[in-house]
């Protein structure tokens, strides 16, 4: 198998060769659906995140954290059996030509549009890849949080490593699309996924009562409505049944100046004592013996 990760002599200097695929898979799938950065200026971002960033091996990293966090999980090579299974039901889905109707929630709870989609062209799109994918997993087995909240469920591909990565955590997870909540529920039947619940509505009539009902989060990956104030909104809704020990996930944080915006307020906020941004998602910690706030970038 050719190796992709071979550095590529540049300007910047070596770059490696994966970081650069993941980055325009990410770029691509993500403009068609949404108002980025320009493709120049986007890149711009990452190329300087990647020669700026921590290395990704520990080396230099003080924190105790961190560096436990970087060698333990981030690291981590083990092809764990329960990446198989899910990565053959993601293919599956890209080949799946069912039509869905589909609800797209804008601003608060109302319904913006109807259309129609395939499911293949929903996980081509829509679907965590499976590098970060499987970095929540690893998270989930070495963390072992008892209570997961997930917003946008899609067709349960991420839900579904969340799950298996602690089998005796309870994962509620929320999605706004009846039909595609419908298939994700499928595919965790499939998987014979049984500590999973989905919550199907708009999050801004579910998230608050979910929350009631669950009565705290330990871990948390918010990859639904990528603006500004509800990114907040979700952030002060979660710290409110949070620990010390709770870990919240925010997906795409440099995709644009409004998720920029966001990630900067949710670092700077009093409660957040750590966070660590792989530029693909932000990771946030809030525990109290962190006395310095710290801010890390890691490469990955």
């Amino acid at each position: 198998m050719k190796n992709t990760s071979t550095p590529i002599p540049s300007s910047y200097g070596n770059i490696n060769k994966q970081a650069l695929i993941q980055f325009w898979v990410f770029y691509f799938s993500s403009f068609i659906l949404h108002h980025l950065y320009s493709k120049f200026l986007l890149a711009q971002k990452y190329l300087s995140y990647y020669i700026n960033a921590s290395n990704g091996k520990g080396h230099g990293v003080h924190s105790p954290f961190v560096f436990d966090f970087i060698t333990k999980v981030l690291q981590d090579k083990n092809e764990y059996e329960h990446y198989a299974l899910i990565e053959k039901l993601r293919q599956q889905l890209l080949r799946d030509n069912t039509i869905l109707e589909i609800e797209d929630f804008g601003a608060g709870s109302a319904v913006m549009k109807s259309n129609r989609r395939q499911v293949k062209a929903i996980a081509a799109s829509s679907l965590k890849p499976k590098r970060f994918a499987q970095l929540l997993y690893r998270m989930v087995q070495y963390y072992k949080p008892a209570t997961i909240l997930e917003l946008g469920t899609s067709l349960g591909i991420t839900s579904s490593y969340l799950a298996r990565g602690n089998q005796h955590a309870t994962v509620y997870t929320c999605e706004g699309a009846a039909a595609i909540a419908a298939v994700a529920q499928k595919n965790f039947d499939t998987l014979q996924i049984k500590n999973i619940s989905v919550i199907q509505g708009d999050f801004a009539k579910t998230l608050q009562p979910l929350l009631q009902q669950a009565g705290k989060v330990d871990f948390a990956f918010i990859d639904g409505n990528h603006r500004k104030q509800p990114t907040l909104d979700y952030f002060t809704q979660l710290l409110q049944y949070s620990n010390p020990s709770t870990i919240l996930i925010f997906d795409d944080i440099h995709w644009s100046a409004d998720m920029e915006a966001a990630w900067a307020i949710i670092q700077q906020h009093p409660a957040v004592t750590l966070t660590i941004d792989l530029f693909f998602i932000g990771i946030v910690l809030l525990h109290p013996d962190f006395k310095v706030k710290q801010h890390f970038a890691i490469r990955f």
